[in-house]
């Protein structure tokens, strides 16, 4: 796993746009830091977490009523 050190006014949905060119993944950015699951707009030298990319699963290709 990578680290990430923020920036003042980084969001977890920036950072994930950032790393992974994609906000969808903000959501594994949060479950690898839960102390920081509260954060909406982080200050300057935090240090995060950053799990590798999820490989897509070909469920998003799927009609809603077909996932799972």
């Amino acid at each position: 796993m990578n680290t990430y050190s923020t920036i003042q006014g980084d969001s977890f949905d920036g950072i994930s746009k950032k790393i992974y060119q994609d906000e969808a993944f903000a959501g594994d950015i949060i479950q690898a830091n839960p102390d920081y699951a509260n954060t909406v707009i982080f200050s300057a030298g935090v240090i995060l977490i950053i799990p590798p990319k999820p490989a897509p699963s070909g469920a998003d290709n799927l009609p809603p009523w077909r996932r799972r």
